[in-house]
């Protein structure tokens, strides 16, 4: 998709007196490191070729990234003294790693060239925003015009549950850190504009694995046996809606499967099932509760059904829950580069993104980036192999974290 192809919105007249827009040098290089990146995507903790050019560009602009102790990932600092007692540090973070899943752009001049892989969550174009702002904010801090320290991270697996944050918070990286902001692609959003939510904006996703157990046999005598197919049966249908009625229904908490498998011969009963699924929560609160409800409703069923169950509750991510402070200073941000158009409000999703775990340690808020070519009329959306991004949007991300590093408060 082609530079040019931004939204033609207007500016507010406080963008021509906020400094550190994207020279246009810079970004044709962004979107050159953002093609290379998609041309190589590395999956969660396997992100070394993506360290090393993100650490490369950052030491050629005079900064001193760290590699993360992960040997993936960094963290790097522009201005101020995290530790001396100064002004609070505003953290930018990107995720950097890809999805295993094939990129079927065929026509893409710079599709993946890693078979099963493919940056079609948009962490490629995250990197790209980061280390963009890192490099004009590096300039201002030289000519004295970064009012405060700002951090760089640049998280490894962000894919993998519980998420690459963890270890990333476990490192120190959020030493001195004040507030934290991160974009997240969204390609229902034009690019040129950001969507905003106070509160929060996407889900909890845990991860479910089941096994069901009992004495199997012959089809002609199911009486005899554990009936274990109609066990894992029951087991599918009924646990979703016990678990629904179990808590407030706002809550939004679901279980989803997405594999089951039980049984080779259609005339023996089997021994052994197993499923597989997500659970999903829109409140915090209940889904500090869903490990508990989840799985007394499993054993509930399979106990009516006198099977042995077996469960392996995965911890994913907790909902992103915006900090209405942190949202209003992306929101005065955007403002100030593009005018109160470029802000829309957007809705809480599904989808779990492992930001959520620095939010339990410091305010944040992120903010949907818009990626979609203004009037295109194809419909696309994320984790699909033919996902990509209006590279507009590097400029936009760019504009808006250089915007917020430079309102941001002090304390």
């Amino acid at each position: 998709m082609s530079p040019e192809s931004e939204a033609d919105l207007p500016a507010d007249a406080t963008a021509d007196a906020l400094p550190g827009m994207l020279p246009e040098a810079l970004y044709a290089e962004l979107v050159a490191f953002r093609r290379d990146l998609h041309m190589h995507p590395e999956l969660g903790n396997q992100e070394f070729r993506t360290t090393a050019a993100i650490k490369e560009r950052l030491e050629k602009a005079g900064l001193a990234p760290r590699v993360l102790p992960t040997g993936t990932g960094l963290v790097c600092d522009i201005g101020g003294d995290p530790g001396g007692g100064g002004p609070a540090v505003l953290a930018l973070r990107a995720d950097i790693d890809a999805l295993p899943i094939p990129d079927t752009k065929s026509e893409s001049p710079y599709r993946s060239t890693v078979p099963d892989r493919a940056h079609a969550c948009g962490h490629d174009v995250h990197t790209a925003v980061v280390l963009g702002a890192g490099l004009v904010l590096a300039d201002l801090h030289r000519q004295g015009l970064l009012p405060r320290p700002v951090r760089l991270i640049f998280q490894p697996a962000e894919e993998v549950l519980p998420g690459g944050a963890a270890e990333v918070i476990k490192s120190g990286a959020l030493e001195g850190v004040g507030r934290i902001v991160a974009v997240h692609c969204d390609p229902r959003v034009d690019a040129g504009r950001i969507g905003l939510r106070q509160g929060p904006i996407t889900s909890a996703c845990d991860r479910l694995e089941v096994s069901l157990d009992g004495p199997g046999g012959h089809t002609a005598r199911p009486h005899l046996t554990t009936d274990l197919v109609t066990a894992v049966a029951r087991v599918v249908t009924d646990v979703p809606a016990l678990v629904g009625r179990r808590v407030d229904t706002r809550a939004g908490l679901a279980v989803t499967w997405g594999r089951i498998e039980s049984g080779h011969a259609p005339n023996v009963v089997p021994q052994h099932a197993e499923l597989a699924g997500t659970v999903r929560c829109l409140d915090i609160n209940a889904w500090r509760q869903a490990p508990d409800i989840v799985v007394a409703a499993i054993d509930e069923v399979a106990n009516l059904h006198k099977a042995k169950s077996e469960i392996n509750y995965v911890r994913g991510v907790p909902p992103v829950v915006n900090e209405p402070v942190v949202t209003e200073l992306l929101r005065d941000a955007m403002v100030a580069r593009r005018g109160a158009a470029s802000v829309e409000d957007t809705e809480q999703s599904l989808g779990g993104e492992d930001f959520s775990w620095y939010l339990e340690h410091v305010p944040g808020a992120m903010a949907r980036l818009g990626v979609r070519t203004p009037g295109e009329r194809t419909v696309r959306d994320l984790h699909q192999g033919d996902f990509d991004a209006d590279e507009a949007a590097i400029r936009v991300g760019v504009e808006l974290f250089t915007a917020a590093a430079l309102l941001h408060p002090t304390r």
